[in-house]
């Protein structure tokens, strides 16, 4: 089986945590959970365990507990750890960050269309990590995840804004339980086909990988393969034959906005992966056609920027919220639409 590049698959949230699920025994007396995950599983501490119930990363029939919960019969028990460690190198490279944030613990850059997150089969240079390494040193990574400093989430490469990157080990894992736990708040602002009927709604739809090509997620509402995913969307602007939406995630997974949106029918503006890289609404006039074809080659992306994010410092407990203004191309795309529905 040939294997894909990973940038194609990236999600918001990483996969940080390796997942192992016990079902308690039905003879099996009560015992702190601590104590009995230590022994049930190999090569672990209690001390990595207490600090995985700690992150809210072990949970009990769904839910976390603490330390001294006492196991009984029947228990589902959930446990995401660290993932082993594998050998990567970054190479750090001499690229601006444009940081709207930072203090001693973290840092949130805002990052430009095109640029992928970490490096990759077929993008070993020029990533947000390469520029993270040559201007900050020693910065942590999660076990299973070397070559991505600092890095607790990502976006795609072709999607613009906010990443939250962690300076200290205080901050990684903490901030990675947060996202692991839906717990961040996140703003997407797109432009997609067509009009929407409603000015808001929810899409929810399992997310996973189409059987017909692997670089393409897709959605399956019956939740019969991929992961549970939900994301609402409210109408900000509407222009004709497109419109500006804001889109929240409850959930983080591979390509979700814009697999979600071509599910309802309309797909990112100049998303070729899903669809929108062609007329799906308007007319056949040869002057609409040049129209959309100058939209294209001013923004040769999807339309898809992340806005803001919201969250609890991990070591402050304050509260942080940043945004982003959207980048010159996408807001060059929306003046032209602006002036088409004015003077049209």
């Amino acid at each position: 089986m040939n294997q894909q590049p990973e940038e194609e698959f990236e999600e918001d949230e990483l996969e940080l945590f390796e997942r192992q699920r016990i079902v308690v025994d039905k003879g099996q007396s009560q015992v702190r959970i601590d104590k009995f995950l230590t022994e049930k599983i190999a090569f672990v501490t209690r001390n990595k365990v207490q600090q995985a119930i700690d992150n809210e990363t072990v949970l009990v029939n769904g839910k976390p507990v603490k330390s001294n919960y006492k196991i009984k019969p029947l228990d589902d028990i959930q446990v995401f750890m660290d993932k082993p460690r594998r050998d990567t190198e970054v190479i750090p490279e001499d690229i601006p960050l444009d940081i709207v944030y930072e203090d001693k613990y973290l840092l949130l850059v805002n990052k430009p269309p095109g640029m992928v997150v970490h490096p990759a089969h077929g993008n070993w240079n020029g990533t947000l990590a390469n520029a993270l390494v040559f201007h900050f040193h020693h910065l942590p990574e999660m076990k299973g995840n070397e070559g991505r400093p600092g890095l607790v989430h990502r976006i795609d490469k072709d999607t613009s804004g906010l990443l939250v990157i962690a300076k200290s080990e205080d901050a990684m894992t903490p901030l990675a339980s947060q996202f692991f736990h839906h717990t961040i708040d996140r703003t997407y602002v797109a432009l997609v086909w067509g009009e929407l009927p409603e000015d808001s709604g929810t899409i929810t739809g399992h997310v996973g990988r189409s059987a017909k090509d692997r670089k393409v997620m897709d959605v399956f509402p019956d939740g019969s393969q991929g992961k549970h995913a939900v994301t609402h969307w409210k109408v900000l602007r509407r222009l004709r034959y497109v419109t500006l939406v804001q889109c929240n995630l409850e959930t983080g997974r591979t390509h979700q906005i814009r697999a979600h949106m071509k599910f309802i029918g309309h797909p990112l503006f100049n998303d070729a992966m899903y669809g929108g890289d062609k007329i799906r609404k308007g007319t056949q006039f040869v002057k609409y056609k040049s129209f959309i074809d100058n939209c294209f080659s001013l923004m040769p992306r999807q339309a898809l920027h992340a806005m803001s994010l919201g969250f609890l410092h991990p070591v402050t407990k304050e509260r942080i919220y940043y945004e982003a203004p959207l980048p010159d191309d996408f807001k060059g795309v929306l003046q032209k639409w602006e002036d088409y529905v004015k003077y049209e």
